[in-house]
């Protein structure tokens, strides 16, 4: 485990991918401070998902690495509109495997002393959608 005892606020760009859906999934994080700088980047296969999980794990994997780096807050920035509004409770989970991962995101998000979710368009996202296919390519 890294801890570099950053402290305050870190900002995670994730982003989770199927090719197939489901398919073969990757997930993509780059944690910077709130400056711009470069924490950490990642990009993981996670095996076969669908679309909407490899996002929630992209959540969850950008989510322990600001753990990991001492963060007491988190800015996750996404390009799924779906997983950033189930978070913040505006669109309900119906699919049981999408509850699951929800539950235990929002359990993982109460951990830090704040958070915030935004989706944005993918080009707004470029690095992290580029290290999920990058992962999947492997």
């Amino acid at each position: 485990m890294v801890v570099n005892e950053l402290g305050g606020l870190l900002v995670l760009h994730v982003d989770g991918g199927a090719r197939g859906n489901p398919g073969p999934a990757a997930v993509g994080v780059v944690v910077s401070t709130a400056e711009g700088e470069l924490v950490a980047a990642v990009g993981e296969p996670i095996g076969e998902a669908t679309n909407n999980v490899a996002e929630y794990r992209a959540v969850l994997r950008g989510l322990e690495l600001a753990a990991q780096h001492g963060a007491r807050e988190v800015r996750v920035i996404n390009d799924s509109e779906l997983v950033a509004r189930q978070l913040i409770g505006r669109y309900r989970v119906k699919h049981p495997a999408l509850q699951i991962l929800h539950r235990q995101t929002l359990q993982t998000l109460s951990g830090f002393d704040s958070w915030s979710i935004e989706s944005v368009p993918r080009a707004e996202n470029a690095v992290a959608d580029a290290l999920v296919n990058e992962a999947l390519d492997r």
